[in-house]
């Protein structure tokens, strides 16, 4: 096998690297090869794990890439050749796999799910699961490192069955939307009379759809790309997505459906369309999820991500009655520290990020889009009931008038010293502005208020996690807040030579 850069297949708390030789400059680096050599890997890492277990059984699946089959059976071949027993689920969704370590006839001792997420579809990768959750970067360096050294076969060859677990969780879904409905004469068919459109952009979501809602009773007639298609032809699968969450605007509308569910590739990932067209997602998306917990948990804190807004802040801590903890950006990272909270004693029922991952104290604390799917429509059924609607929780929500990202590229070799520099340049600029103030209990960047001369707003400049990158957030209350915040700190970035300042240009400096 030709020479690896193991610590470039490192991404966070997962594995991703180029699958397929699909964009120029893209050098592929994850072949089959590296997956069976990955999935040998897993299995001695596990062994330590489980202190010396000898018979384990590991399950595994994939997401619609074109590259996903090959690269599978190249990891079920690693896996069953280092001892352990596979269980190949086949077609899955991320959450899906985590849950075959929890539920079924016999759980499972790990998972492993063959997926790129939200990458382009030319890339592809592995997230690994115990049934504690999901491995953290920590395990995943030492996984990588176990990899690239002289790893013996197992001392017997583990079997390969066949199990399709994704009815098994399906029908966990549907029973957790019976319970929680509670329907008193519908009870198998709670969702009667529901029109529910899902957009799975030919990824993994599907099965929402045909498995779950429509056994429940619900009008899936006004769902779309629900079959699974590597090649992605209608948009790629992407709450985040411009195009995509558009696409399902327009079919919630001519359709006039109760609630339209999107879901990114993996499932761990959704965003709403309430009944009007409008999108529920990012800060809108949080503000719901965290009503429905804090009626049941109220004083309960919410851990977010940092880029989320002080109007969402005003109202979990003003309207609902909770507490808004900002944290670091990562999926993983907002989970482990409502994890962390709760063990110090701040009970936290809920981690979400405004990317679209939510993940419930109840459910594990697992990132699942599907779930976060089901307990929206628990809720919207059972205000239906009260003629009620669901986006009656989040009526009071303040939107900000106007808010935007842009990406300022760092050139420069050593990009973490050197963006770690320019925020901490920015946070002494701004703490002598006599309009601006650095806000305190910050866990990532610098964010700094912005007040005086029609800004009214915020902005908060950090450091990408994996990326040569400052993304910079800004938001303002006021109309043309966002240009004068934008064009003051255009003027400031100027002195730095090794910033690239052309994402300023939508704003005409």
């Amino acid at each position: 096998m030709p020479q690896t850069d193991w610590k470039k297949l490192h991404n966070g708390s997962d594995i991703l690297g180029v699958a397929l030789d699909r964009v120029r400059g893209d050098e592929v680096n994850f072949t089959p090869e590296i997956a069976e050599r990955l999935g040998r890997a897993f299995v001695v890492w596990l062994q330590t794990y489980f202190s010396g277990k000898n018979k384990l059984r590991i399950s595994v699946g994939r997401d619609p890439r074109l590259s996903g089959p090959e690269l599978l059976q190249a990891l079920i071949k690693g896996i069953s050749e280092g001892g352990a027993d596979v269980v190949n689920v086949g077609l899955a969704s991320t959450p899906a796999m985590f849950m075959s370590t929890q539920i079924g006839e016999k759980p499972v001792d790990a998972a492993v799910m063959v997926t790129g997420s939200h990458s382009a579809a030319h890339k592809n990768g592995l997230k690994l699961f115990t049934s504690t959750g999901g491995l953290d970067k920590a395990d995943i360096s030492e996984i990588l490192t176990l990899a690239d050294g002289h790893l013996k076969k197992g001392s017997r060859k583990g079997t390969v069955g066949e199990y399709d677990f994704m009815a098994v969780y399906a029908q966990h879904l549907a029973d957790v939307i019976r319970q929680g409905v509670n329907h008193p004469d519908h009870y198998e068919t709670p969702l009667e009379g529901l029109k529910i459109a899902v957009d799975a952009g030919n990824g993994s979501g599907g099965f929402f759809a045909t498995d779950v809602l429509e056994q429940l009773g619900a009008d899936i007639s006004a769902s779309q790309f629900l079959e699974a298609d590597g090649r992605f032809p209608n948009h790629f699968p992407n709450p985040e997505d411009t195009n995509a969450m558009n696409s399902l605007i327009n079919k919630v509308k001519e359709s006039e459906a109760d609630l339209g569910i999107i879901f990114d590739m993996d499932v761990d990932r959704a965003a709403l369309v309430d009944y009007t067209g409008r999108p529920i997602n990012k800060n809108s998306l949080i503000a719901l999820a965290s009503a429905m917990v804090l009626q049941k948990k109220p004083g309960s804190t919410i851990v977010t991500d940092s880029i989320t807004s002080d109007g969402l802040s005003w109202f979990i801590q003003e309207k609902l009655g909770g507490k808004h903890h900002r944290y670091q950006r990562g999926y993983k990272n907002v989970i482990n520290e409502a994890v962390r909270l709760n063990g110090i004693g701040q009970e936290s029922c809920l981690a979400i990020e405004t990317s679209g991952h939510a993940a419930f104290r109840e459910n594990f604390f697992l990132d699942d889009g599907a779930y976060l799917a089901t307990r929206m429509i628990v809720t919207l059924a059972k205000k239906r009931a009260e003629g009620n609607r669901l986006t009656d929780l989040i009526e009071g929500l303040p939107e900000p008038v106007d808010s935007c990202e842009i990406r300022l590229r760092i050139n420069s070799a050593d990009f973490i010293q050197t963006g770690s520099d320019i925020i901490a340049e920015v946070g002494i600029m701004a703490g002598n502005k006599s309009n601006w103030d650095l806000l305190p209990e910050n866990y990532e960047g610098v964010r700094v208020k912005c007040s005086g001369n029609g800004q009214d707003g915020w902005f908060l400049l950090r450091l990408s996690l994996h990326d040569p990158v400052l993304p910079l957030n800004i938001e303002s209350n006021e109309p043309g807040g966002v240009q004068k915040i934008a064009e003051e700190l255009f003027e400031f970035f100027g002195r730095f030579d090794n910033l690239d300042l052309s994402a300023f240009k939508r704003f005409g400096v």
